[in-house]
């Protein structure tokens, strides 16, 4: 891979590879971080990455990176850093997108991850095997289950509201 085209790559997939870390971890500066992280390994490895593959070893790298700091961030929760809900709160929604947005953070890491890549990035199941190192078979359980939670979710909190 040459320079022209690791260059190309951050003007073609930056963008991409943000919005994904971002719907997965909602946290602008983390989100950033991972993305400047995941253009650092490529750089360090540009001699050995095939150009045309560049956007599988970028998004595989992000997410790897990704999971890597939810890991480390679970082992480093604190007791004083949990906020407990104040009394007589209640969560009215009037949003749907809001609704999904919560429902979506409440499934495990895989699912959320192979959900974000094909339902909000668009990439076929074979594309999400070989970011995420899952079978094809896999993916489509792991998207099936999160789909069917994601509904359960939803009408129970239609019909509360």
């Amino acid at each position: 891979m040459t320079v022209n085209e690791y260059n190309l790559a951050v003007d073609e997939y930056s963008d991409r590879l943000y919005r994904f870390v971002l719907k997965s971890i909602r946290d602008t500066h983390k989100a950033e971080d991972i993305v400047q992280d995941s253009y650092e390994k490529l750089w360090k490895n540009v001699e050995n990455v095939n150009a045309a593959k560049v956007k599988a070893y970028l998004f595989t790298t992000a997410y790897h990176t990704m999971i890597d700091r939810i890991r480390k961030e679970k082992h480093s929760v604190y007791a004083d850093d949990i906020t407990m809900p104040e009394q007589g709160q209640e969560n009215n929604y009037t949003d749907l997108a809001e609704v999904l947005r919560e429902a979506v953070d409440k499934l495990p890491e895989v699912q959320r991850m192979v959900v974000l890549l094909r339902d909000y990035e668009g990439y076929n199941y074979k594309e999400i095997g070989e970011l995420t190192h899952l079978s094809e078979a896999q993916v489509k359980v792991y998207i099936y289950r999160a789909r069917v939670f994601l509904k359960k979710y939803i009408g129970s909190i239609e019909a509360v509201a």
